[in-house]
């Protein structure tokens, strides 16, 4: 009898563990993993997947072609002006009647004016031209001698002061052969330069004892080449004095303080310099009276050799 419940009991325990091995897992995280994997599955299939939409680029337009608009041409043509550096003058001095010389009613005088070609150019035909003001019964134009760059000229015209008192201005220019205006250094708004009298009545012009001054310088040359001399004779109208010096072609003027010419009457007196230059070419000196002209009077030249 106890053989019998033993071997039934054998026979239970080894049923059960057979059936054991059929028995679904119970490891919690494969059992995780199992229903994950089917909730994604499930998603997956429930949920339509969207469709990433395609960029589409619209080509951007070509630029029309830009036709250029010209600029409008002037019909305007600017008046000609003389080349800088081909005509133009410098004005020098006044030789002649300085500013403000009294004159009597209808007086005929000679106005010279002392000018310098300082272009690169050769003055061919060029003319001395009324500009403004009293013409003071002077010509339109008057020819120019040729005048090569570097040298000076003096400018006369012959004018004839107005018949009623009062003070007058007549201005000038020079054109060029084209009648283009020649641009003046140190001339009247750099253009032009000018004759200025008063005219008074012969009882006041008479009356009224004149200012002192010089009124003309005259030179005489001597020396030789290295050793030229220069003597100015300097004509005063009355009693006074006057200082000077002197001025020579290659630029240069003295500083040297001379002794004032001293005048007890109207007269002529003499002063002399001397200029020690060798070099080929012609030169000249001029004397400037400080007082009381203020103006440059000229002069003695010299050639070298």
């Amino acid at each position: 009898m106890k053989k019998k419940t033993f071997l039934f009991n054998l026979l239970i325990i080894i049923t059960f563990f057979l059936s054991a091995c059929n028995l679904p897992s119970s490891n919690v995280e494969d059992a995780a993993s199992t229903v994950a994997a089917q909730t994604v599955e499930a998603l997956l299939s429930a949920t339509p997947v969207p469709s990433v939409p395609t960029a589409s680029f619209t080509p951007l337009p070509v630029p029309a072609t830009l036709t250029p608009i010209p600029l409008p041409i002037s019909t305007n043509t600017p008046a000609p002006t003389a080349t800088s550096n081909c005509n133009a003058a410098q004005f020098v001095t006044d030789v002649t009647i300085p500013d403000g010389t009294i004159m009597t009613p209808s007086q005929t005088f000679t106005k010279k004016w002392r000018v310098k070609n300082i272009g690169s150019c050769t003055w061919t035909g060029f003319s001395l031209v009324f500009d403004s003001g009293d013409a003071m019964g002077g010509p339109a134009s008057q020819a120019i001698s040729t005048l090569n760059p570097g040298q000076e000229i003096d400018l006369e015209v012959n004018l004839k002061a107005p018949a009623a008192t009062g003070t007058y201005r007549s201005v000038w220019r020079i054109n060029t052969s084209g009648g283009v205006l020649v641009p003046i250094v140190n001339g009247y708004l750099g253009r032009s330069f000018y004759a200025d009298i008063k005219v008074q009545n012969t009882v006041t012009a008479t009356s009224a004892a004149p200012a002192f001054a010089v009124t003309g310088v005259t030179f005489t040359n001597g020396g030789v080449c290295g050793a030229f001399t220069a003597t100015a004779n300097v004509v005063a109208n009355g009693a006074g004095s006057v200082t000077y010096h002197w001025v020579w072609s290659d630029g240069a003027t003295d500083t040297i303080t001379h002794a004032p010419i001293v005048y007890t009457a109207a007269g002529t007196q003499s002063v002399n310099t001397t200029w020690s230059v060798a070099a080929a070419g012609t030169y000249w000196i001029d004397i400037y009276i400080d007082t009381p002209n203020h103006q440059q009077f000229g002069r003695a030249s010299f050639t070298c050799p």
